[in-house]
């Protein structure tokens, strides 16, 4: 099969959300004027190491993308398997007033290095200054951009001075309604490395 995204796909689901897999959940955290806001973005990645900075999409003018443009920070936290559920609970079209922590039963952290809140029990947390916000193309699709200021790791999750992610068995997102938790890790050195 082949087809043109800008002529369809005569599929019942779209499978692009499907070919791009898996993809790490950014729990992003903000604070604005209506209140505290938590919610998760599939389109979430690192995009560079030094200095360390993230990247994540947002479609729509949702309550994170106001809060950021007011405030200039947000925070990323790492969504472990034991919270699954209050991640997906998060993700409910709420007023701006209704603080997502509370709604999804979340306890609530500030970080240290801006003033944003944060998820207290993730496994790690990336406080985050905004470098700027990119219109993209089509309706209301938003690439925000920020420089990690703040890292926060739970004490259990390093091992050996590693960050172990089988200690919390982080979720990705996959196609359509599906996710994956990951419990395997496999090494493998570069052809170079000795």
């Amino acid at each position: 099969m082949f087809y043109r995204p800008s002529q369809g796909h005569g599929l019942p689901h779209n499978p692009f959300n499907a070919i791009v897999t898996p993809r790490p959940i950014g729990w992003i955290s903000t604070r604005g004027s209506a209140g505290d806001n938590l919610a998760p973005y599939s389109f979430f990645n690192a995009a560079a190491y030094s200095p360390p900075q993230v990247t994540f999409a947002s479609t729509g003018v949702k309550d994170s993308l106001t809060n950021i443009r007011d405030t200039r920070v947000f925070a990323v936290n790492v969504v472990a398997e034991a919270m699954f559920h209050a991640m997906s609970a998060t993700s409910a079209d709420l007023p701006p007033e209704v603080d997502e922590f509370a709604h999804a039963g979340v306890a609530k952290a500030e970080c240290s290095t801006i003033p944003c809140p944060r998820v207290a029990d993730a496994p790690a947390t990336l406080e985050c200054a905004l470098i700027d916000i990119i219109t993209l193309r089509g309706r209301d699709n938003f690439l925000i951009l920020g420089e990690v200021t703040g890292i926060h790791l739970r004490d259990d999750c390093l091992i050996g001075g590693r960050f172990d992610v089988t200690r919390f068995n982080p979720v990705a997102r996959l196609g359509y309604r599906d996710y994956s938790i990951v419990r395997d890790v496999v090494e493998l050195r570069r052809p170079d490395e000795a």
